[in-house]
Order: structure tokens, then sequence, then C-alpha cells
């Protein structure tokens, strides 16, 4: 009987089969779409690799490296390390902000010197974040009961500015998630491993290539060539429990296994209910905010002053040049994140989002043409106190991985193969 399957070939999963596969396990991985990296994966269009969301790693994120180069992927031949240096342009006016971390210096003083010199802000605000920061410090980033992050911010005196320019724009790119709901305390623990700890963990990773051939393939091939078997395409329909552990059903086939990890989606789970019904209550209580990223192609000479710019004031949040950093020369790329649903078309929403470009670098000329991704359950909302499920279930044997588990991180990258390793961690 083969060992583990692992169902949902998402980071998550990905994470738990590699880490099993380390330790020479049987492991199965099954995934019902045609191509694994659930919500962090590349696609085709107009002979471009594009990705369906335009993600971004963070120096801190500790495992996921480690998983990388687990399987072969060498950091400096497929990310671009950036040492923090944050610019955020105010729409409709001329005010800039711009933190800069000192390279100089050691963690945290290279941040500190960054608040302190933090243009676009005035000093009696930048002392205020300053002594914010410090006293999260003292606390070590722990939170006696968890609250909202914009609740925090109020206690602690931080000027409208400075939470419209770094706070929330953080806030937003970390947790997908607006300040009146998000957790203060989860926002915290990415300010602590992010900026507190080593200065590389401040550092911005911006992938080269897609988010396919960046995680999920290199992973399959390492599953491959170390006899773990990958099924695309393979929908796993019911999850039954045996007297030995487990079988699993697709449209055709019928499988037995000793050991299970779900993987999939936490809104995913009531697939599975009808002959698992005590899954039912661990995430009906989840709400889930969207993601969508703009591509907008410009002619090829079109070059933006950073590789990676904020935007406040607009709809648009967070512009990538990914002609610095993956060589398309002249694609813009647009974050819109925790948005409510839109309106106006595809066309008119890029059209909007290219009049606010135009607004901020007035070089730009019309796109030549644009590329609208969607993904509707981005993220689950990582609202303040939200009560988070083990990786154990009530069924022995049966365990559940994602960025939804019980963990320091949010809906992440990072946050996916924590809780992928940690599933792997206690199935064995």
């Amino acid at each position: 009987m083969p060992s583990i399957a692992i169902v949902g070939g998402g980071m998550a999963g990905l994470a738990a089969a590699a880490k099993l596969t380390q330790q020479g396990q049987s492991v199965t991985l099954f995934e019902a779409a045609p191509n694994l990296g659930g919500r962090a994966r590349g696609l085709d269009y107009k002979g471009l690799r594009l990705d369906n969301g335009q993600h971004i790693l963070l120096g801190a994120y500790h495992e996921t490296l480690n998983l990388l180069a687990l399987v072969g992927v060498e950091e400096s031949a497929v990310l671009m390390r950036l040492p923090l240096r944050l610019q955020v342009k105010k729409l409709l006016t001329s005010t800039d902000f711009l933190l800069k971390a000192n390279p100089h210096l050691p963690a945290p003083l290279h941040i500190l010197y960054g608040l302190l010199t933090a243009q676009g802000v005035s000093m009696s605000e930048k002392l205020s974040a300053i002594r914010f920061m410090a006293n999260m410090r003292l606390k070590r980033f722990t939170l006696k009961q968890d609250q909202s992050l914009a609740n925090l911010l109020a206690t602690h005196h931080q000027s409208p500015a400075f939470i419209q320019f770094l706070w929330e724009p953080l806030c937003l790119a970390a947790l997908n998630t607006p300040l009146a709901q998000a957790s203060a305390q989860i926002f915290l623990n990415v300010l602590r491993d992010s900026f507190t700890k080593k200065k590389q963990d401040a550092d911005v990773l911006l992938a080269n290539t897609d988010l396919s051939a960046l995680i999920s393939e290199p992973i399959a091939t390492y599953l491959r060539k170390n006899d773990s078997v990958v099924e695309t395409s393979t929908a796993i329909e019911r999850i039954t429990p045996t007297n030995n552990g487990f079988d699993l059903q697709t449209k055709t086939q019928q499988y037995q296994f000793e050991r299970v990890i779900l993987a999939c989606g936490p809104h995913q789970l009531k697939n599975f209910v009808e002959t698992l019904p005590k899954l039912s209550t661990l995430t009906e209580h989840f709400s889930y905010h969207p993601i969508t990223t703009v591509y907008l192609q410009y002619a090829e000479d079109v070059i933006l002053p950073e590789p990676m710019i904020g935007i406040i004031n607009s709809l648009g949040q967070w512009v990538f040049d990914r002609g610095q950093i993956a060589g398309q020369k002249g694609l813009i790329a647009v974050v819109i994140s925790a948005h409510a649903p839109f309106k106006q078309t595809q066309a008119a929403l890029a059209e909007q989002i290219a009049g606010e470009l135009k607004q901020v670098f007035p070089h730009l000329a019309q796109p030549i043409w644009h590329k609208v991704i969607t993904e509707k359950r981005a993220t689950f909302n990582c609202e303040y106190a939200l009560k988070k499920p083990e990786n154990t279930t009530s069924y022995a044997n049966l365990y559940v991985a994602g960025d939804y588990t019980k963990g320091d991180y949010p809906a992440t990258i990072e946050g996916a193969v924590r809780s992928g390793i940690k599933a792997a961690t206690l199935i064995v």
C-alpha cells in the first residue's frame, strides 16, 4: 500500500511532499488542475510567461529559500535580491515617501536609521514610528490580546501620513486585509522576522522567471527523481476512512493510503465533508479577499525609476517593472489588493490603471495591450482574533496543510510552505 497521499499541489502540498521525500517516505501528490502551484503559478500570454499574481518574497522567508535549495534552485540565478528600499508616490500630488535601510548597519539599527532618514514625513512623525518599533521590540512583538492593526497604530500615535505611506501599504502587501480588520499580531510577526534579526531578512526578492519555473516545476522534478509520484489533472472526489487508512476516489480510480495530508484551499475542505464530517467546522467561519494583477505592455524602451514602487490615493497599490525584474521590456504589473468586486469591464479597469500610472509617470504613452488576472480567493481575510485550525484533525492520520492553518504568518508563500513542512513533520 502506498504510504502517504497529499491532496493539493499548491505551495503547502509541494513543501510537504518535498520534505517527506527528503526523509525517504513514499509520497503520491494529487493535483486537480493541469498545473502545480495553486495560487502561485505561471501562465502563457502573447508569447510571455506571466504569473497569476505578482508575488514577492522576503529575505525572512527562510523556509521557502531552504525548500528551493533542497530541490536544486540556486537563489542568485532566479531571484533579484534588493536591500530594503520602499518608494511610495502619492497620486495627484508631488509628495513622495522613501524609506531606505542602511546597508552598513546591523539589524535592527538599519531599519531605525531608515525610519529616521525617511523622506516625505516630518521629524516628529519619524520619531513616533521609531518609538512604536522600539516599544514592539521591548514586548518581543507580542500582544497580550490580538486587535486590529488600525487600533494598534492609533494607540501608538502613528500619524495619518506614516500610516498611509508605510504601515497600510505593508499591511495590504503582507496580509491582503484592510487595516480596520487586519490582525495586528500577524502583522507584528512579519515585522519581527523581517526587520529585527538579520539585515538581509528585510531584503525584497523578486523572481526573474515565472512562479511555476521558480517553485513548482523544480519541486516536481525533485519529487519524481526521488521516486515520489506526481499526478496532475487528477481530482480526488471522495476520501473515506477505513480500518487501515483511507480510500481516495477519483472519477475513474480508487487508491488506498495509510496517511493523508489535505493541502487544498480552506474553502475546498467542504468537498470532503460527506465522508469526513468533522472537517466542516474548521474553516466555515473564514472569509476571503481577492487580488487583481493588471499587466500593461508599453513600448520596450519604457523603464520606471525603481523595479517596485508603491502608489497611494489610487486603485493600484504596488507597481512592478517587469523589464527590470524579468527582462520583459516595457511590461508593467500593477497589484490591487483586498478590493471590492469591480463594476467596470477588464478593459475599463486597465484603462483606469493606465491613467493612474500616467499621472505618476508622465512619460508613459498608451499601453499596447493589457491582461487582467483576478484571484477571487487569493487569501483568507487575515482578521484579528481569527481562529485558525491546527494541522492535525479529529481523524487519525489525516492532516491539513495550507497558509490558513495555525501559525505566525498570513496567507503568503512562506506561510504555506511552513504549514506544509509542519504537516510533514507531524505525519512521521
